[in-house]
């Protein structure tokens, strides 16, 4: 988009977006350190659940240095009312410990100080601050003119057609400090916030949704979509080979009647082999009683043949000792 039309529609934006929102001013009074800590919790997150997770965190704990030293998922559950509670608390906590490992202290102010651009690379260096972070410290703390982006005023600006698909991913906005005055950068950044918060809240929401297209009827195509699953189908062909991928209606009953027609003529052929295995065997196993039958016989015939004939040699011997006269 040229950079006329992109600061027209940004100006009408604006306007729009006071029809439907108030906007909201930063605590002045609050240290450039708690102004880092509470955009950490304001990312993508509306202004009462940022102000409320911000509150329990400076009441749940002594100080900022039991803060620095707690864990992430222990901080996360004293911020659960914000979308992205985790997110937030690793921020926070890895701010701190940037903070402390280059000052030995929590206290910043000094650097209201210096000059803007150092102040800002200062900030840049320290790990868990974001570009949002750090916009919006320069806004409400640092007296510069830096409008904060988060992701959801970010897809609020790709929806309504002010940037593309590019600067959607590179996440930032060219020209947009020059179309919307210093004066007005608060007041437009709070407006623009509150509409992409409610948008990362519930993006298919037909509130939502119809409030993007009152503002851009054109948008449509550009509106959150929801993501389809892709059903997947396993099988087993009949080499062996599982396949897998969508199948046609029409495939499957050629399918089962191959089944079908295949398992009668394997029943067949292991059936044949079976029974013949089965008569060999029985045959095989009935020589081997028959013989032995049979020895058994022949061996009971010749003890009683022996036995009979040492019998009648007893007898023999007995009858010619009783036939001899005695002398």
């Amino acid at each position: 988009m040229a950079s006329s039309n992109r600061a027209a529609s940004l100006v009408k934006l604006h306007k729009q977006l006071k029809k439907l929102y108030k906007p909201v001013q930063p605590a002045v009074d609050r240290p450039l350190l708690e102004q880092l800590l509470l955009a950490c919790c304001l990312e993508n997150a509306p202004y009462d659940k940022a102000e409320t997770a911000f509150a329990a965190i400076t009441e749940s704990y002594f100080d900022l240095n039991e803060v620095r030293v707690s864990g992430i998922a222990e901080l996360a559950e004293t911020t659960s009312g914000l979308p992205a509670p985790r997110a937030a608390a690793a921020n926070l906590k890895q701010i701190l410990q940037s903070v402390f490992e280059a000052t030995y202290s929590f206290d910043l102010e000094t650097m209201k100080k210096l000059n803007l651009g150092v102040a800002v690379k200062r900030m840049q260096q320290w790990k868990g601050t974001t570009p949002f972070v750090v916009s919006y410290a320069i806004q409400s703390a640092l007296g510069g003119h830096s409008i904060p982006l988060d992701r959801g005023a970010l897809q609020v600006l790709f929806v309504l057609g002010v940037i593309d698909q590019k600067e959607l991913k590179a996440g930032s906005v060219k020209g947009l400090e020059r179309a919307i005055a210093k004066s007005k950068g608060i007041e437009f950044g709070s407006l623009l916030h509150q509409l992409g918060a409610e948008l990362v809240g519930s993006p298919f929401s037909p509130a939502v949704r119809n409030l993007l297209l009152s503002l851009a009827p054109d948008c449509k195509d550009r509106l959150p979509k929801r993501r389809t699953k892709k059903t997947v189908v396993t099988g087993k062909t009949s080499a062996g080979k599982t396949t897998t991928g969508k199948q046609d209606r029409s495939e499957k009953p050629s399918s089962k009647s191959a089944a079908t027609k295949k398992k009668p003529a394997s029943a067949k052929t292991k059936s044949t082999p079976a029974t013949k295995k089965k008569s060999t065997a029985g045959a095989a196993k009935a020589k081997p009683k028959s013989a032995a039958k049979k020895k058994a016989a022949s061996t009971t015939k010749k003890k009683t043949e022996k036995s009979k004939s040492t019998i009648s040699k007893k007898k023999s011997a007995t009858k010619r000792l009783a036939r001899k006269k005695p002398r």
